[in-house]
C-alpha cells in the first residue's frame, strides 16, 4: 500500500503515536491515588460511621489538599459524598496531638526513596510558622509559638522539621508541632530521635538562625556532631559585630556569655562578599556573613554556598503550601492532621519520582522530574476522585 506524502506528514496520534515513540507508560492516576490512599490506611485509623466511611473520608481530604481547598468547599464540588458537617464531625475525633504526631511521623519515613535508610546524610532542621489570629482558647494556647511580627502577628502555629538534603531525595523525615514551653535543645532532640528507627546518621547538620543560642551550641558540641549555623549579629557595636571588617574571609573563635556560670565558646567564620549592584535589593560593596561551625571540612571560601543547600527546605516549604487543606479552625489537633498530610503528599511524589517516573543508568538514577511535576501528580488524584464521585454541574435554587 502506497502512503500519501501528505498522510506521511500528519503528527500521529493516540496508540499509534505511542507505538511509533515506543513510549512506556510509567503511572496513572488511579495507581497515584491508590498509592496515597494506602499510605493513610497503613498509618492512620479514624472511626467511621454510616456513608461517610474511612476510605470516603481519606478521599475528600486528598481532594481538598490536592487543589489547597477548604473541607467545605470540597463536599460542595463533588456529588455523593457525605457533607462538610459530616466530615467535620469525624475528623474531630481526633483530639491526641501527641499521637497524631507520631503517626505522621510514622507515615513520613514509610515513603522515602531507596538508599536512604542506614546511611550517613545531610540533614536540616527547621522552623515553618503558620500565622494565628485572634485571642486563644485555653485548648489553643499550648500550642501558640511567640515570635518576631510576620503577616501582621506575633503568635502562630510553628512546626519543626527534618529535612534531607540529598538530590532527587529531598524529603521530610519528621515533623514536631511546637509547644508553648518547648526549648529549641528539646526540639532538637526530637527530631534527631526520629534518625534512630532509620539509622541514619548525620553528616552534616544546617540550622536556621532561629537555633542561635547558648543550649543549643553547647548541646550540640556535646553530640559532637557537625554543624553550621548562622549567629545572630545583635546590637549596634561589641559582640560578633565588632568581628565584621576587613576584605578577606577568615575564622576565629568567640565566647558568648549569659552569666557567671554560663558560657560557650564556638568556632566563628566570617565570610565576606562583595556585592556588584545585581539582583532585587541592589545591594554594593562588601557584604559579611557570620556562621557557627562545629567539625565542618568545607573550605572557609564555599561554606556560603554550602549553607544555601540548605534553603531546600525553604522550597519544602513552598511545596508543602501548594497542598495544605485551606481552613478557619483554629484546633491544634486538626491543624496539625492538615499540615502533616501535605508534607507526606511531598514525600510521596519524590518516591513515585524515585520508584516509577526513572530509570536505571550507570552510576546513578535518570530522574524524569519535568514529566512528573508535584501539581501534576496533584492534578492526578483531583481528576481520580472527580471521576470516582463526580463533580456537581448545576447549582439548583430553593423552591417557594
Amino acid at each position: 500500500m502506497t502512503v500519501s506524502p501528505l498522510r506521511s506528514l500528519l503528527p500521529l496520534r493516540g496508540e499509534a503515536a505511542r507505538s511509533a515513540s515506543k513510549e512506556e507508560l510509567g503511572l496513572t492516576d488511579s495507581e497515584t491515588l491508590d498509592e496515597v490512599i494506602k499510605c493513610l490506611v497503613e498509618n492512620f485509623s479514624i472511626e467511621t460511621q454510616g456513608v461517610c466511611d474511612q476510605q470516603t473520608l481519606f478521599e475528600i481530604l486528598i481532594k481538598a489538599a490536592s487543589n489547597g481547598d477548604s473541607i467545605e468547599n470540597t463536599a460542595k464540588l463533588l456529588k455523593n459524598v457525605p457533607t462538610a458537617n459530616d466530615i467535620r464531625y469525624h475528623l474531630n475525633k481526633i483530639n491526641n496531638f501527641e499521637e497524631l504526631e507520631a503517626r505522621i511521623n510514622q507515615a513520613l519515613k514509610s515513603r522515602i526513596p531507596l538508599g536512604l535508610k542506614k546511611g550517613c546524610l545531610k540533614i536540616a532542621i527547621d522552623l515553618n510558622l503558620i500565622g494565628y489570629y485572634g485571642q486563644p482558647t485555653l485548648l489553643e494556647l499550648p500550642y501558640i509559638y511567640r515570635s518576631e511580627a510576620k503577616s501582621g502577628t506575633y503568635s502562630f502555629y510553628a512546626y519543626a522539621t527534618l529535612y534531607v538534603i540529598t538530590k532527587n531525595k529531598r524529603v521530610t523525615l519528621a515533623i514536631r508541632g511546637i509547644r508553648q514551653f518547648d526549648t529549641s535543645v528539646a526540639i532538637i532532640t526530637y527530631l534527631l530521635a526520629e534518625l534512630d528507627s532509620l539509622k541514619i546518621n548525620v553528616k552534616k547538620l544546617y540550622l536556621d538562625r532561629g537555633f542561635f543560642n547558648t543550649p543549643v551550641i553547647r548541646w550540640l558540641q556535646a553530640l559532637d556532631i557537625p554543624f553550621i549555623m548562622p549567629a545572630i549579629k545583635t546590637g549596634k557595636q561589641g559582640g560578633i559585630k565588632q568581628l565584621l571588617k576587613g576584605k578577606k574571609s577568615y575564622k576565629t573563635t568567640y565566647t558568648i556569655t549569659r552569666d557567671k556560670d554560663d558560657s560557650v565558646t564556638f568556632e566563628l567564620w566570617i565570610i565576606c562578599k562583595y556585592k556588584k549592584g545585581k539582583g532585587k535589593r541592589n545591594r554594593h560593596g562588601v557584604q559579611y556573613f557570620a556562621y557557627v561551625a562545629h567539625k565542618i571540612k568545607t573550605n572557609l571560601g564555599y561554606i556560603y554556598q554550602d549553607y544555601r543547600k540548605r534553603f531546600g527546605i525553604e522550597t519544602s516549604y513552598r511545596l508543602k503550601n501548594i497542598c495544605r487543606i485551606r481552613t478557619n479552625n483554629k484546633n491544634p489537633v486538626l491543624r496539625l492532621l492538615f499540615v502533616g498530610i501535605s508534607f507526606l503528599l511531598v514525600n510521596i511524589w519524590v518516591n513515585l519520582l524515585w520508584l516509577r517516573i526513572s530509570r536505571k543508568r550507570k552510576g546513578s538514577r535518570l530522574i524524569y522530574r519535568k514529566l512528573f511535576a508535584l501539581k501534576q501528580m496533584l492534578a492526578f488524584l483531583s481528576q481520580a476522585i472527580e471521576r470516582k464521585y463526580q463533580v456537581v454541574e448545576g447549582i439548583y435554587l430553593p423552591s417557594g
